[in-house]
């Protein structure tokens, strides 16, 4: 047994013990250190369907700690390994990180790099690998000296880091948010200007005045098809979440007369090479003080609380979740 939040359709989230399996074939054993609190955690404390895709489930789409345990044909990780996992269907489809000890496929594990403690890795968690493989991709296609790069949704986990990154590497991040009052801390993060996300809420025309050489994307809807139809030729949009619309209501126009591409980002699926590459070079642009300065630490009975907050566009950065505590 161990000591886990459970979610249920039937009764609301609460803090429990559940039974903790034997790893199975290509399964591995970590006791958990930290995990953290995403969109997708806050949508599955909710009950919502398309997340919590069994029942009852323990969210936590984020597990960091230390393997104890393996299953039969696991070569990549040793017993004592610090890893950390992120997506691979935890907090949906098996149970997540909200536990003192979870059973996670050791396929999607990384062993955490030298300087990355476990409460960094907590921190940067899904959102800010996601943010990473945001600019993998992005900068296969823009250069820093191309033009500034939008970031929408700012003040979330993935557009904090986002920003960051991108600073880090020598891109001029614009940061979009509807929430100006943490414009001095999106500026601490690197964002050179800061703009009101109501500017791109309403659909616009289907093609706009030239402004990005690329963007991040965690938004959708209309934001996503505005940022489309603004950016410059030749360049890049990634798409990474969708907590204004799944929808994306635009034209063509921006592919074939300014040559745009839109870049699809799956955090949860991505292969164990290129989540090792992510890893890597978390480890050597983010700063781990430019994050903390938007991190906040919770024990896991204040962690159900943080999830509404999370998805109704409340929190600033990241929260991290202490199993420890």
């Amino acid at each position: 047994m161990t000591r886990a939040v459970l979610v249920s359709r039937s009764t609301p989230p609460a803090v429990t013990q559940v039974d903790v399996p034997e790893p199975d074939e290509g399964e591995a054993l970590v006791d958990v250190t930290y995990s953290s609190v995403n969109y997708k955690d806050g949508l599955a404390l909710a009950g919502n369907p398309g997340v919590a895709r069994v029942d009852p489930l323990v969210p936590g789409i984020d597990v960091v700690g230390t393997v104890s345990a393996l299953g039969p044909g696991v070569h990549d990780v040793a017993i004592g390994d610090r890893v950390v996992c992120n997506g691979a269907g935890l907090g949906e489809t098996r149970h997540g990180g909200w536990a003192e000890r979870a059973v996670v496929p050791s396929d999607a594990l990384v062993v955490l790099p030298d300087g990355i403690e476990d409460s960094f890795a907590a921190a940067i968690g899904t959102a800010g690998f996601t943010a990473m493989l945001s600019v993998l991709a992005l900068e296969r296609l823009v250069a820093p000296d191309d033009g500034p790069v939008l970031v929408t949704g700012a003040s979330g986990g993935v557009g904090t880091v986002a920003i960051a990154l991108l600073a880090a590497r020598g891109y001029r991040a614009t940061a979009s948010t509807g929430r100006t009052t943490n414009e001095a801390s999106l500026r601490r993060l690197g964002a050179t200007e800061v703009v009101d996300r109501s500017t791109l809420a309403e659909l616009g025309k289907p093609l706009q005045r030239a402004t990005w050489a690329g963007a991040v994307d965690s938004v959708g809807g209309a934001t996503l098809a505005n940022v489309l139809a603004a950016t410059r030729w030749g360049g890049a949009v990634t798409a990474c979440g969708l907590a204004q619309d799944s929808a994306l209501p635009t034209t063509v126009m921006p592919f074939i007369l300014r040559a745009v591409s839109l870049l699809g980002i799956n955090s949860v699926e991505a292969p164990l090479p290129l989540r090792q590459r992510a890893w890597d070079r978390l480890a050597t642009d983010l700063d781990p003080a430019l994050l903390a300065d938007v991190t906040r630490t919770v024990d896991l009975e204040r962690a159900i609380g943080v999830g509404a907050d999370v998805v109704a566009g409340r929190v600033h950065g990241r929260t991290v979740v202490d199993l420890r505590a």
